[in-house]
């Protein structure tokens, strides 16, 4: 019996694939590029910010050094110890000593003053880099005799020039010149605490180095040879610390640096990627109707002998093709866009940032987008698979699109997995990237299923009595190859990240403004000593302002937690007590009544100490959880050198967003009376002419005396949103620009279907115009209800911010929101009719051509 011959396997032919491919894609090239194109935006915020990222490590690394302005830095908040003065005096070969505090100073000329951050400066610092000035040489000159060097942010807002004058305390100084940037500050920086540099040698003449000042000392180092800087702090680290000094290093600044700033570009990484995201929807639903339209070609291929698996490969190297191409553009762009970041973000950089183009974020940009194209489209790809030689005599989408399919729900975890990856290669937590995943998730089902519950109400209120045009205009919203949903997601929460960046910039706006009105304290006199109180209030009285409050105020420390030690907790890795618990410098104050923005939660409030019993304090609820205190738990504090031992006895809740004097610790009345300490007034200004004339009495009578007025913070903390918000709306635009872009893509995608129905209305009689309104009536719906439902999305989300994060009133102001929504309606609108215009130009006769 002879054998019969095995059948034999035919191999694919990759080259036939792609010459296929390239052919199948001559008529579909633009729309490809078309589909891909929702991607190219999300491609040049990640290559932009990847580039921004690179050039800002490498900037840091080279400009580290100008950063600290010095090898080793040694600080603290209190006068040397005599025991580590000889330690501090060996190092370095060369030293420089600062003092700085908050203070008042006041400009003769224009009699205005200011709280100001004063640095008096001994010594060469900064040995690298320096203190930019004009005129150049006053960076150096200064120190020799009664000069200052002024911030330009303070020169401009009072009128003032080299050679006038400031006084700083007891002191008048000659403005020897202005001073454009300091080490390591940055421009918002100079706008909430402007410095002015003044020669050490004359801090004690001013008067405001008394005790009770709250003055930071810091000792600057240079070697002038190379030096081992980590054996060196591992060496000295111990004594620093027992004399509750910091040290730090050009490398540790450069860490710190570094690690703040790579917080933003992972916060700005996310902002691109979710616009990438957006981009990626657009793909998947535009690779869903061009699949839809090949079924007759794949199923005529099917005919001719060409394998599912064949046929699958084929559309997926025009995918890979035309992502290949996507990526490349949105690489280039985005290495463009990377120009504008450090403009943007110049007031947030200590450094300069350079813009040298980076190869790496150029590589991983394409490949992100080869991948995300590619992981996107499978979606739609795999139904290819399931199209048979029979779809050549019945078209149904439906029965090839199977939701069962395995390798489907193969392709949603490889989403999955990817987003949670790439998140946690931004955020570098686990945990953090499932949050965010799902948010992401949350965000696009509740998007899906508003559009999803508005198609389906649509169904139920369009009413026969309505009129042809409206009926057909609003149908179409839920018609055979609509764009509902997919234009409703990336529209709507485009909007929602704008409108929820205004919405909390109003809320915190309005909260800060709402404390500043009525009688509520709007200005803070603080570092008042002992003696000065009495005169002070006695002052304020007679400008006829009401003394609010006047709380004194102690530092303290704590050694001991349920009798451990900072020490023990060093040791037992299993206790839950914080090591910053010990190292931390507490403002505590004394008194017998609870303020109106404290409620007990716990215990019981306690107002006067009773003699050779433990001390009751109260903590405040943050405090409690930080630091796993509770009521009953006996702490020790020191008190300026005394240890007083103390029992919990109350745990309060304070609203921190009120203006006025919180504490974590409050002690009973009986017990600190004596100790170290300075006072706080607080008080009620009407008016801006009545705050100056009230600063100007308070500084030339007690130039230690510092204000804090709230009309100028609150115009600190305007002006600090603002940039923060331009950063924001700046990578927000991506989102912006992508779902115009889905929106257009999407409009193209169904165009072949809008020609027939267009057809098959201008056959039934329609006129151009009809067909024109119909369009437009759609457009604006679809326009209107994507943006209203971006904007509810993000009113629900900025209350549970108020509510819950920030803890103040939900006020949000509308008119923002109100502009967006007519904004995105009318370019849905216009976009949708500009797209359009082609299909009411086709002539009827092409119905009966197929085409």
């Amino acid at each position: 019996m002879e054998n019969t011959p095995g059948i034999t396997k035919r191999k694919i032919n990759i080259p036939w694939l792609f010459e296929m491919a390239l052919r199948d894609s001559r008529k579909n090239r633009s729309r490809l590029l078309l589909f891909i194109s929702a991607i190219i935006f999300g491609i040049a915020a990640l290559v932009a910010i990847y580039s921004f990222r690179y050039n800002l490590q490498n900037d840091i690394n080279s400009q580290a050094a100008t950063l600290i302005g010095a090898d080793l830095v040694v600080s603290g908040n209190k006068p040397v110890d005599a025991a580590i003065k000889p330690l501090l005096d060996s190092l370095g070969d060369k030293r420089s000593e600062e003092r700085s505090f908050a203070s008042m100073i006041y400009f003769p000329r224009t009699q205005g003053t200011r709280l100001v951050q004063v640095r008096a400066l001994q010594g060469g610092f900064p040995y690298y880099g320096s203190l930019e000035t004009e005129p150049v040489q006053a960076g150096s000159s200064f120190k020799n005799g009664k000069s200052a060097l002024v911030d330009k942010t303070l020169m401009m807002q009072f009128n003032m020039h080299v050679n006038d004058s400031i006084k700083v305390g007891e002191v008048t100084f000659q403005i020897a010149g202005i001073l454009d940037k300091a080490p390591g500050q940055t421009g918002i920086a100079s706008g909430v605490a402007p410095i002015v540099y003044i020669p050490l040698q004359y801090l004690e003449q001013t008067g405001l180095s008394k005790k009770g000042s709250r003055i930071n000392y810091s000792f600057y180092y240079k070697y002038d040879k190379p030096v081992n800087m980590n054996k060196l702090v591992k060496t000295i680290e111990h004594r620093v610390d027992k004399a509750d000094m910091n040290i730090e290093t050009i490398e540790i600044r450069k860490e710190n640096t570094g690690r703040s700033f790579g917080d933003l570009t992972r916060f700005l990484s996310l902002v691109g990627f979710i616009a990438l995201l957006l981009g990626c929807v657009g793909v998947a639903s535009a690779i869903h109707i061009y699949i839809r339209e090949k079924i007759a070609s794949i199923a005529i291929m099917r005919c001719l002998g060409v394998k599912a698996s064949e046929a699958f490969l084929i559309y997926l190297i025009q995918i890979i093709g035309i992502g290949i191409i996507g990526s490349v553009i949105g690489a280039v762009l985005g290495t463009s866009i990377q120009h504008i970041l450090p403009m943007v973000m110049k007031d947030f950089l200590p450094i300069t940032i350079s813009t040298d183009i980076s190869w790496l974020a150029i590589g991983q940009g394409i490949l992100l987008g080869i991948i995300i194209s590619v992981l996107f489209a499978l979606l739609p790809l795999i139904s290819i698979r399931n199209i048979s030689p029979l779809n050549t005599l019945r078209i149904d989408y439906d029965n090839v699109n199977l939701v069962r399919d395995p390798f489907r729900w193969l392709v949603y975890f490889l989403i999955i997995l990817f987003i949670i990856t790439f998140t946690f290669l931004q955020l570098d937590s686990w945990l953090a990237s499932i949050f965010f995943t799902i948010g992401i998730f949350i965000a696009f089902l509740l998007l899906t299923f508003t559009a999803w519950l508005l198609m389906k109400l649509m169904r139920l209120f369009i009413k026969s009595s309505w009129g042809y045009l409206f009926r057909q205009g609003f149908a179409n919203l839920y018609r055979p190859n609509n764009q509902t949903i997919i234009l409703i997601v990336s529209i709507g929460l485009s909007t929602t990240f704008i409108c929820t960046l205004f919405f909390i910039q109003s809320i915190l706006m309005g909260q800060i403004s709402l404390s500043s009105s009525g009688n509520q304290s709007n200005m803070i006199l603080f570092d008042i000593q002992t003696s000065q109180q009495k005169a002070i209030a006695q002052l304020t009285k007679q400008h006829g302002l009401p003394v609010l409050q006047q709380v004194p105020i102690v530092a303290v420390k704590l050694e001991k937690i349920n009798g451990k030690t900072e020490a023990d907790v060093k040791k037992d890795t299993t206790q839950k007590i914080p090591v910053r618990a010990f190292t931390w410098e507490y403002r505590v104050t004394y008194r017998d009544t609870l303020s109106p923005t404290e409620k007990i939660i716990k215990g019981e409030w306690v107002g006067k100490a009773e003699p050779g019993k433990e001390i009751p304090v109260s903590i405040e609820d943050n405090f409690s959880k930080r630091n796993h205190v509770n009521v009953g738990d006996h702490l020790v504090f020191n008190v300026q050198g005394v240890s007083m031992p103390a029992i919990v006895s109350s745990v309060r809740q304070v609203n921190w967003n009120k203006i006025q004097t919180n504490f974590q610790v409050v002690f009973p009345k009986g017990v600190l009376e004596d100790a170290p300490q300075f006072h706080v007034l607080l008080t009620h200004v009407p008016s801006a002419k009545m705050s100056a004339q009230f600063q100007q009495a308070v500084v030339k009578q007690f130039p230690n005396v510092s204000i804090i007025d709230l009309g100028l913070v609150l115009n600190v903390i305007d002006g600090l949103l603002d940039k923060i918000g331009y950063v924001i709306r700046f990578m927000s635009a991506f989102s912006i620009i992508t779902g115009i872009v889905v929106l257009i893509a999407s409009v193209r995608i169904s165009k072949y279907q809008r020609i027939q129905e267009s057809v098959l209305l201008r056959t039934l009689g329609a006129s151009r115009r009809q067909i024109f309104t119909i369009t437009a009536l759609e457009y604006l719906f679809l326009g209107a209800l994507s943006a209203l439902t971006g904007i509810v999305i993000a009113i629900s989300g900025s209350w549970l911010l108020a509510k819950y994060s920030f803890e103040v009133p939900f006020a949000i102001n509308l008119i923002p929101a109100v502009i967006l929504f007519f904004v995105i309606s009318l370019l849905t609108v216009v976009i949708g009719l500009l797209n359009s215009r082609g299909v009411l130009n086709k002539p009827p006769l092409e119905i009966l051509r197929g085409n």
